[in-house]
């Protein structure tokens, strides 16, 4: 079967690369390479709203983008976090980028489970998954930039939005997984 080629597809699979040039931007040294990122990074995020709102309003929605958009959100954020502790180890930084990779791996298998289930509505996204994600991207965004801006501590705030990230994170993982467990718990082979 061949891919239909949309709008929202098409901003999902341009959310996909600009990964790679965010990565090099942030090792690239040029004054102004991170802010340069943090600007691919909002756009990025950005579509992450749009390309779904458009698929849905428009009615373009497609088996690809449904897999895809998903995958792309996790592989940004993912990176992006790597990246930050890279640039800044720690334990305290280490720990809370293991919390949300770590619900971000979890909740994934969790959906494709229940999907194959039949169950996928179960543990579709919530309020807190969305507060999750808007702190998340800001968050991450803000550690990007690093630099203060008018003698804002922009880094410092970002990692301070970075734990309100992570207790959200730790509270939807639980709620995905509270939602699930009638049918995590089951004995046998029950479908």
């Amino acid at each position: 079967m061949r891919v239909q080629w949309t709008l929202p597809l098409l901003l999902t699979v341009l959310r996909v690369a600009i990964i790679p040039v965010v990565l090099a931007l942030f090792y690239v040294d040029w004054h102004y390479a991170r802010h340069l990122a943090t600007v691919l990074y909002a756009i990025a995020g950005f579509t992450d709203w749009l390309d779904g709102y458009l698929a849905r309003r428009w009615n373009q929605t497609s088996l690809f983008g449904a897999f895809l958009d998903p995958v792309a959100d996790k592989l940004l954020v993912a990176i992006c976090l790597v990246m930050l502790l890279y640039d800044n180890p720690g334990g305290t930084l280490a720990l809370v980028v293991a919390v949300i990779i770590s619900r971000e791996i979890t909740i994934s298998a969790l959906r494709e489970w229940m999907a194959e289930l039949g169950q996928r509505t179960s543990v579709a996204v919530s309020w807190i998954g969305k507060w999750k994600t808007a702190f998340q991207m800001t968050a991450i965004g803000m550690m990007i930039w690093k630099t203060p801006f008018y003698g804002i501590p922009i880094y410092s705030i970002g990692y301070g939005l970075l734990f309100v990230a992570a207790a959200l994170t730790v509270w939807s993982m639980a709620v995905y997984l509270r939602a699930a467990w009638p049918i995590l718990s089951r004995n046998g082979q029950e479908r």
